[in-house]
């Protein structure tokens, strides 16, 4: 059986994915058929190379809109009414405590297609997401890392 794993998103990065399917489908699907009428207008199609480059572009491109839409059709949408502050979850603001360094930072738990680190935002499919899922205020978390046990302490949960 396949991994049936959930898509879990906030409402701003399904609408963000949303709009890179449409813009895929409307603007850059016109594009890459019209790279490949002119690719054939060049003759023998065996040993076109911007006919090849084309047809890979094409193929790239019917990838990333299936995996969109695929993703986009079994979203579990994270309204901010769902988020709880009690526990830690997908769209919850945590600050957490590094227990050995003693510092203090602030993530955002979100889902993996929202993922980006250098603002923040870790999935909860990382190391620190996954430790800290259902984990409350005052709960110390350990996460194994390159450099050995990571502790942190829940200070806060905000949404």
């Amino acid at each position: 059986m396949a991994n049936m794993r959930t898509n879990t998103v906030s409402k701003a990065g399904y609408k963000k994915l949303e709009e890179e399917r449409d813009y895929l489908v409307t603007v850059r699907r016109s594009e890459v058929a019209q790279k490949l009428k002119e690719a054939r207008a060049y003759g023998d199609l065996s040993e076109n190379a911007e006919y090849d480059e084309a047809k890979n572009e094409q193929a790239i491109l019917e990838s990333r809109i299936n995996e969109l839409e695929n993703f986009l059709n079994n979203a579990v949408i994270v309204d901010d009414d769902d988020i709880t502050t009690h526990e830690v979850s997908v769209g919850s603001i945590i600050r957490l405590k590094d227990l050995e360094l003693d510092t203090i930072e602030t993530l955002t738990i979100v889902g993996s297609t929202e993922s980006d680190a250098e603002n923040g935002k870790i999935s909860d499919e990382s190391p620190i997401g996954k430790a800290a899922i259902r984990k409350k205020v005052g709960d110390i978390i350990e996460v194994e890392a390159p450099v050995g046990t990571l502790r942190f302490e829940i200070m806060e949960i905000t949404k």
